[in-house]
């Protein structure tokens, strides 16, 4: 009975990496409290879901989508089995500019932040904000 367990989990060891790498860019979001280490967070999250897509997208002795046209018959059948579906790639593609961007702006944020409260530190930072939004 462990053995089968065993093999399983085995088997499927790149999900638990994806896994692993989702909870530590969590737990990078929700428990600290350091701006920059919130954005890390994040950026370690995108890559976990980047890297969970395109390993979906994945197969075993599977061939690009691409069905060559032979010049003496009309058509072939395909099974979809022999393919690698692209779909999954491309809108990755599209998440890591997504991610990208969205770590620029945060980047231009933080030292927007950094600038006019001269830390990063949340506990440090609302006080400040609270203060300069009573005396507006």
């Amino acid at each position: 009975m462990m053995d089968g367990t065993f093999e399983i989990l085995v088997s499927r060891i790149n999900y638990w990496v994806y896994i692993a790498l989702m909870m530590i860019g969590l737990y990078g979001i929700i428990v600290k409290k350091n701006i920059m280490k919130k954005v890390i967070g994040l950026s370690i999250l995108q890559t976990a879901v980047i890297l969970f897509f395109v390993s979906i997208g994945a197969k075993i002795n599977a061939t690009i989508p691409i069905i060559p046209q032979a010049p003496d018959s009309g058509q072939t059948a395909v099974s979809a089995v022999h393919f690698i579906n692209p779909l999954p790639h491309v809108l990755m593609l599209t998440a890591i500019v997504v991610a990208v961007a969205t770590l620029g702006v945060a980047l231009s944020l933080i030292i927007k932040i950094y600038r006019q409260y001269n830390t990063l530190e949340e506990d440090e930072i609302l006080p400040q904000y609270r203060e300069d939004a009573v005396i507006d």
